[in-house]
């Protein structure tokens, strides 16, 4: 019986490890119908080789830094329990590989590739598993304490702080050091459009991202006892209402459509297992607004040229989640309770500080010290032939 409910476990974690390894064909494509014809294959190439890197990182390094655990042993002992360890890995790595996923869209365009692959591995490395740890295995005894003073712990079921603010702090640090593509201001403060290249696959991302999701919230239970629907419908109540409030606002923008479903999900992360489908639905709606109110906010006001909103989408929208779950999943909103607002709080500000932190400390050394922009000349011939030599379709 043990063996087969250590088998069950294996099989549930690794189809939610392969379902959120998916959502990294979402970042890709996604990225790819918001970027300009010319940067489509830069695109494309980021997302295979980040992930590829992260990995890397994330198997020597980071996951002993968040969780203590190396691989160094025979095969003998990591197959132990049916490779349970090994899988909860892969599916661990998946969320710690949608950092840089999550920075690629922000930075697009202007940034060289060398730097951000080193970015990427210093990211997954330290500065991600640093707060995974303190989030998700009671590193330095910031839970204990929260625990202590306030009543419980921070939760963060799925991820909202923890992957999505994360990344979303980090890439704001990289995309104000990095500067605005040439041309997207002009001298007077005035924005000069840059469409969508292609609506189709900016949706297909979309999609995919939003299917996959159900994994990254669902499976984060880790174990199949552990399943459950209220995480599933939370889910998807969360979607719609931040499909629903990025239509309105954003007046049928199809760009704002396709990101708002992204922004619900994002936010409900955190409490996705405590809270009612009521409180997903208003979590979800509340972030939708977020993201179109942000979005315009940090291209035309701010003049943050942040070519995907990666800050808003993921850094504001993720904070919000965090906070929502101290709100949403108290009982006397119809939740299930064990959660305080003051912990929700601090253990998202922690988490956003320590983001901006890392990522501006990384990001101004690399810029310092061997530089992350593209010359002038390389950009406005794109990345695609810049650095890949090729275009994304042929002119034949």
């Amino acid at each position: 019986m043990e063996t087969l409910v250590s088998a069950n476990n294996v099989l549930f974690v690794l189809l939610g490890a392969i379902m959120v390894l998916a959502m990294h064909a979402g970042f890709a494509f996604l990225e790819l119908g918001t970027v300009r014809s010319k940067n489509q294959v830069n695109a494309l190439v980021k997302i295979m080789v980040d992930f590829s890197i992260s990995t890397i990182a994330y198997f020597f390094i980071g996951y002993s830094v968040a969780y203590g655990v190396s691989f160094f042993n025979g095969a003998e002992v990591l197959a132990a329990k049916n490779g349970y360890d090994l899988v909860k890995f892969f599916f661990l790595l998946t969320f710690a590989a949608a950092i840089p996923a999550i920075i690629s869209g922000g930075i697009a365009e202007r940034a060289k590739f060398n730097p951000q692959v080193a970015a990427t591995f210093l990211v997954v490395g330290f500065i991600y598993p640093f707060f995974e740890g303190i989030a998700w295995n009671k590193h330095y005894g910031i839970q204990d304490w929260l625990f202590t003073n306030f009543g419980a712990n921070f939760h963060d079921f799925a991820g909202s702080v923890v992957v999505h603010a994360m990344g979303g702090w980090i890439a704001l640090a990289a995309v104000v050091l990095l500067g605005a593509r040439t041309g997207r201001y002009a001298k007077d403060g005035s924005l000069h459009a840059y469409p969508p290249s292609n609506i189709p696959f900016l949706a297909l991302g979309a999609w995919i991202l939003t299917v996959g999701w159900f994994g990254f919230n669902v499976m984060s239970a880790q174990a199949i006892q552990g399943i459950s629907g209220l995480v599933a419908v939370n889910s998807l109540m969360a979607l719609v209402g931040g499909t629903l409030a990025a239509l309105i606002l954003g007046k049928n923008d199809p760009g704002f459509v396709h990101n708002g479903p992204l922004a619900g999900l994002v936010a409900v992360c955190a409490g996705s297992d405590v809270m009612h489908p009521l409180g997903a639905l208003a979590t979800g709606a509340v972030a939708g607004a977020i993201f179109v109110w942000a979005f315009t906010l940090t291209q035309n006001r701010l003049k943050i040229d942040d070519v995907l909103g990666v800050w808003p989408l993921h850094g504001l929208c993720g904070a919000w989640g965090g906070i929502a779950a101290g709100v949403f999943g108290a009982k006397s909103m119809g939740g299930i309770g064990g959660v305080s607002f003051v912990s929700q709080l601090i253990g998202t500000g922690l988490g956003v500080l320590i983001a901006l932190a890392g990522g501006a400390f990384i990001y101004g050394c690399l810029k310092q010290f061997i530089g992350i922009r593209m010359d002038v000349e390389d950009e406005y011939n794109g990345a695609d032939l810049s650095i890949h030599k090729i275009n994304a379709t042929s002119e034949e």
